[in-house]
């Protein structure tokens, strides 16, 4: 009937069809395309040419212009997924919102790093449903009510402030929206009617493939770089760009330089060797060999000073305490723990605190304040078996030091060669501020109090005895200067009686 149509109105003639005399009550999705068009079609005389323009009106549809050449209809049930909602047994459902938490009065911003639960899990109170990384530290973004995840209102790699809302948790923790298909979706029949092809479209010129130029020769010298394909990019971690900021600050800032010497080990190891047991049935902790380098670092600043001072603009200033930092390695990069006084503490003290600090570093639940300050640092790269190295200054300090591998070597020993398990340590300090002869004086202290730890003994008996002395004598002279005074007053006193 198209056909008749066409050929019609191209012979420029009057031919029409009254649409409604042919229409059914309601055609049947299921109805072929030729029925449609025979009952849907409607011709407009002086319309133009019929490959250029037609005139379609089908029910229930707006009114649509193609080029006949194009014309595929197709009727199509309506899909869509069913919503459905259980209702929540609590009576308030009340939703929560999950915030990042202060992190820190130095910082002010964060990288959501990853989602440690999934919508619709459930969560309990201070439960951790996300991760913050930060310029120092990771911190945990935890549930503020028992419920359930509604959903994330923030996605992984975006950048947090304090306070931003990350998630919202529903306190009942019943109900979750669900999305659901329907029991069946109702079948989409072919554009074009079964028993009707679909129109043939102009066959597009076919472009013969071009040769491939051949390839070009390599020179002898130009180097055979590796494919692409075999890299591999990775987003640095906020904490990995902070170490590295702070260590090419330190590098631009200060003049750094590094001074050597070695240690013998013998008695230091002899001595943890000798009371280990003892040491760990009192203090319930392990002696290592670090708390006897943090009491040498002690003795050493407090014998050159000007090591834990610090430059700030044209002013030099002079700390009266000895905070020492430790460097820690951790999966995630470098922290530097500190150990707050450390000159008024023993090594059972020390011990403890240097595991407590690992402990926490390691498992990512250091806080800021535990890492904030620092007058002083050691690095021990010895753990990791290295054998020499030139650390870097942790700033705002001076200088630190650094402990390498413990090796046997053969040493002069009372004229005599024998093995002995030494180790070569690093002074690396601002040169701005120390001069080498200070540098040296202390990395020879170091040297002296873990070669002969006995030295701490006798600094501490010394230290106790002048420290209390002045207390002794005062209290002694006290008693014996009142009753001097007493007696000057009543032999001055007028008409005294004894």
């Amino acid at each position: 009937m198209l056909g008749a149509i066409r050929r019609r109105i191209a012979s420029q003639g009057t031919y029409s069809l009254t649409w409604w005399k042919y229409l059914p009550s309601r055609p049947a999705p299921s109805q072929s395309v030729s029925s449609i068009v025979e009952n849907e079609v409607r011709l407009v005389l002086a319309c133009g040419h019929a490959r250029s323009f037609c005139h379609l009106v089908s029910l229930g549809r707006s009114v649509s212009l193609r080029p006949m050449r194009e014309l595929a209809f197709g009727i199509q049930a309506d899909t869509s997924l069913q919503r459905w909602r259980r209702p929540f047994s609590s009576e308030s459902g009340d939703l929560v919102d999950a915030v990042v938490p202060y992190m820190g009065e130095s910082i002010t911003d964060g990288t959501l790093a990853n989602f440690l639960k999934n919508p619709g899990d459930p969560v309990e109170v201070d439960e951790p449903i996300a991760q913050i990384e930060t310029d120092k530290v990771t911190i945990d973004v935890s549930s503020p009510e028992a419920g359930v995840i509604e959903k994330f209102v923030a996605k992984e790699g975006e950048t947090v402030e304090p306070g931003t809302k990350i998630a919202i948790i529903l306190k009942s923790g019943e109900g979750v929206a669900h999305v659901a298909p329907s029991e069946k979706a109702a079948p989409v029949p072919s554009p074009i009617s079964e028993g009707k092809q679909a129109p043939k479209s102009e066959a597009a010129p076919v472009e013969k493939p071009k040769a491939p130029s051949p390839p070009s020769k390599r020179s002898a010298t130009e180097p055979q770089l590796p494919p692409k394909d075999r890299e591999r990019r990775i987003p640095m971690t906020r904490l990995r760009k902070r170490v590295a900021t702070r260590l090419k600050d330190s590098q631009n800032t200060f003049a750094m330089l590094t001074t050597f010497n070695e240690v013998d080990m013998t008695n230091l190891m002899g001595l943890r060797s000798e009371y280990k047991d003892a040491f760990v049935e009192k203090h319930g902790v392990k002696l290592g060999l670090m708390s006897g380098f943090v009491k040498a670092a002690v003795s050493g600043l407090q014998n050159q000073p000007i090591i834990n001072a610090v430059i700030d603009g044209d002013e030099i200033i002079h700390r009266d305490y000895i905070d020492i930092s430790i460097a820690v390695g951790t999966p995630k990069g470098l922290v530097v723990p500190v150990i707050r006084n450390a000159e008024n503490m023993n090594f059972a003290e020390i011990e403890k605190e240097i595991n407590t600090l690992a402990k926490k570093a390691n498992d990512g639940s250091i806080s800021i304040d535990e890492m904030a300050g620092g007058t002083f640092t050691i690095s021990n790269g010895g753990v990791y078996g290295s054998l020499l190295s030139t650390p870097i200054i942790n700033p705002p300090q001076s200088a630190i030091l650094g402990m390498h591998s413990i090796v046997s070597r053969p040493m002069v020993v009372g004229g005599e060669v024998v093995p002995r398990p030494m180790m070569y340590i690093a002074l690396t300090y601002d040169h701005r501020l120390i001069d080498g002869r200070e540098a040296v004086f202390f990395l020879r202290r170091i040297k002296d109090v873990v070669e002969d730890p006995c030295r701490l003994l006798l600094e501490s008996l010394l230290g106790f005895t002048l420290h209390f002395i002045p207390l002794i004598t005062e209290r002694v002279e006290a008693p014996r200067l009142a009753e001097v005074s007493l007696s000057e007053e009543s032999r001055e006193a007028p008409g005294s009686e004894n």
